[in-house]
């Protein structure tokens, strides 16, 4: 990490970082699979097109067909069986019906047993963001000590500094 000068540029830097890693879990949270179609849901599915691994919405147009359906346009015709076999293998649980074009993927309803796997998961990416969260508090102490160290900043300021990382950290850890 580049040393910002002062403790408030330490802090932004913080913040900066801090933002990115609950914009991380909020997309992990989208792809979780719930009883609602989200487009979202297939977007980590990648796809062999033409000898490369491609993302599934570069290949295909992904819509929202009802409550529990999403529809996938690909387009081209000729590599919607190549979609279809991405999405079944997929690991996410689905099973894609091939019209043509258009794949259409029903989403069944959540078992008892899918809704405690996805609380798990769910609990899994929030631990994550919290581990990564307390990564950059730790980042942020390293530099305030190694101020400390060669007087750059006073007894006071490092206190100072380090009550505030941790009134962020915390505020981070609560959302």
């Amino acid at each position: 990490m580049a040393a910002p000068a002062d403790p408030k540029a330490l802090k932004e830097d913080m913040k900066r970082r801090m933002d990115s890693t609950m914009e991380t879990l909020k997309k992990e949270f989208q792809g979780l699979r719930t009883g609602r179609a989200s487009p979202a849901l297939l977007e980590p599915i990648r796809v062999e097109i033409y000898g490369a691994i491609s993302p599934l919405n570069q290949v295909a147009n992904i819509s929202v067909g009802g409550p529990g359906m999403l529809n996938v346009q690909v387009f081209d015709r000729s590599q919607a069986k190549a979609v279809e076999i991405a999405i079944r293998d997929s690991g996410l649980g689905l099973n894609p019906q091939a019209e043509g074009q258009t794949i259409r993927v029903p989403l069944p309803p959540l078992t008892a047993e899918r809704r405690n796997d996805l609380s798990k998961q769910a609990a899994k990416y929030s631990e994550g963001a919290k581990v990564a969260l307390r990564g950059v508090r730790r980042d942020g102490m390293e530099q305030v000590a190694a101020w400390k160290k060669k007087s750059v900043i006073s007894e006071d300021e490092a206190k100072r500094a380090e009550k505030e990382m941790q009134t962020l950290t915390d505020e981070y850890v609560k959302k």
